[in-house]
C-alpha cells in the first residue's frame, strides 16, 4: 500500500510542474496584454481608457477574494479528513465563481449598453479592457472545472492521496486567477 501511494506522489508531482508551466504561460499572456497596453498608450492622454470601470467589476473583486477563503477552508478540512466541511466549502467556492461570472457579464453589459464603450471602438484601449476580462473568464471556466473535479472526489471519497492533490492543483491555479484578477483590476483603475 506504501508503495502505492509513492507512486502516485512521483506521478502527481510531474503534473503539478505542469500546472506551473501553464500558470508561467497564463501570467505571461496577461503581462504581454498589459505592456502592449501601455505601448499602445504610450504617454497619450488621448489614447487612455477615459471611462469609469463598471462597480460590478468591484463588487467580482470582492466575491473572488471570498472565494479562494472558501478554497483555503475547504484545503484544511481535506487535510483534516473533514469531508463534509471539504464539500460545503466547496459548494461555496464554485457558487462564488459562478457568481463572479455573472458580475462579469454584468460589467460588459454595462460598457455596452449603458456606457456604450465597444469591443470594437475607436479607441483601442477600451477593446483592452473587453479582451483582459475574456482571457481571465476563460482561465474562470478553466478553474470551476478544476473545482468540480475537486467537488467529485470530496463526495466519491477519493483516496486521501488523490483528494490532497486535487485540492492542492485546483488552488494553486484558483489563487493564481485571484492574484491576476487584482493585478488586471488594479491596472486598469490606475489608467481609467
Amino acid at each position: 500500500m506504501a508503495t502505492i501511494q509513492q507512486e502516485d506522489k512521483l506521478n502527481l508531482g510531474a503534473k503539478k510542474f505542469v500546472m506551473w508551466i501553464f500558470i508561467f504561460t497564463s501570467f505571461m499572456l496577461f503581462a504581454a496584454l498589459t505592456s502592449g497596453f501601455i505601448v499602445y498608450v504610450g504617454g497619450s492622454s488621448a489614447h487612455g481608457l477615459h471611462v469609469m470601470l463598471p462597480v460590478s467589476f468591484r463588487y467580482s473583486t470582492i466575491v473572488l477574494i471570498a472565494s479562494s477563503v472558501t478554497l483555503f477552508l475547504a484545503s484544511k478540512a481535506a487535510k483534516r479528513l473533514d469531508f463534509g466541511k471539504q464539500t460545503g466549502l466547496l459548494w461555496a467556492t464554485i457558487g462564488l465563481g459562478v457568481l463572479f461570472l455573472v458580475l462579469q457579464v454584468y460589467g460588459w453589459y454595462t460598457l455596452a449598453y449603458k456606457m456604450h464603450i465597444y469591443l470594437v471602438d475607436p479607441n483601442a484601449t477600451r477593446s483592452f479592457v473587453y479582451v483582459m476580462t475574456f482571457l481571465h473568464l476563460l482561465h474562470i471556466i478553466g478553474g470551476l472545472a478544476w473545482l468540480i473535479s475537486a467537488l467529485s472526489g470530496s463526495i466519491k471519497r477519493i483516496p486521501q492521496v488523490r483528494n490532497l492533490y486535487r485540492m492542492e492543483m485546483t488552488s494553486i491555479f484558483w489563487h493564481f486567477l485571484d492574484i491576476i484578477w487584482i493585478y488586471l483590476y488594479v491596472f486598469l483603475l490606475l489608467n481609467q
